[in-house]
């Protein structure tokens, strides 16, 4: 996950700012701060990736506290004032933000974040194995390596409970990790990659399924044994009644 710090002296453009990188499914927000020596403290006891903030505050501007730095992190500059544009770019900022600015200009800012922090965080090229190359998985290819986080992990098939699309990315729930797994990769793609043999149907345009991990089903949503509730999408819910009632005994 990249470390993101939010830094704005308006309240209620700081608590947009922060709500916006929280929807951001590769950013982990580790503070929000309103002035300047707060947001400095921050930077000198945790590691922050990426700043936000913005240019016009009292004491000491963004332009300013970013040029302070001697190792800056990555940096996206909010305004109101668009004459800054050019001061913010020759600062090496990745990006910038005219107030007022909606979700999606940050998710395209934060695009560019997350592409400049993997140039600089490159994996080997022959590491990076997004969700195994196999397409025609046997009994002896039981697990999948997924580019995440800048790392690659490998994550046994049996141990996923269910995918969730989210645009252009995943969270991969598994039973041996309390966060999900957040991989760059479609739906689609994953589908194939999970298809029968393997136990996993999909449910909905949204979800991916182990039914392995089916507690039980009622007419609008699946029971995974983890307590999760999974809704089934009209389109599918006619593949996901036949699959019931092949299993199903009793009236």
């Amino acid at each position: 996950m990249i470390r993101c710090l939010a830094l704005d002296d308006e309240p209620l453009a700081l608590q947009q700012l922060t709500s916006y990188l929280e929807k951001v499914p590769f950013f982990e927000v580790v503070g929000s701060c309103l002035t300047v020596s707060e947001a400095m403290r921050m930077l000198h006891s945790e590691q922050v990736d990426a700043l936000f903030l913005d240019i016009n505050m009292p004491d000491l501007n963004g332009l300013e506290l970013v040029r302070s730095l001697a190792r800056p992190p990555l940096v996206v500059f909010t305004t109101a004032y668009s004459e800054y544009a050019i001061e913010g770019y020759k600062a090496d900022a990745v990006d910038y933000l005219l107030k007022p600015y909606g979700l999606a200009d940050l998710l395209r800012a934060a695009n560019h974040v997350r592409e400049r922090w993997e140039q600089l965080h490159a994996l080997p090229a022959e590491a990076v194995t997004v969700a195994a190359q196999n397409p025609s998985p046997s009994a002896a290819d039981d697990f999948i390596f997924f580019k995440s986080d800048y790392k690659v992990v490998r994550v046994c098939i049996s141990e996923i409970v269910y995918v969730k699309g989210m645009s252009e990315y995943l969270r991969i729930y598994t039973t041996s990790q309390h966060k999900p797994i957040i991989v760059l990769l479609s739906m689609k793609r994953i589908e194939d990659r999970l298809a029968p043999p393997l136990p996993f149907m999909r449910v909905h345009r949204s979800y991916l399924i182990n039914l392995n991990h089916i507690r039980e089903f009622n007419r609008s949503a699946i029971i995974l044994d983890t307590g999760e509730e999974i809704p089934v999408g009209d389109t599918y819910r006619a593949a996901v009644n036949e699959f019931v009632s092949r299993l199903s005994v009793g009236k």
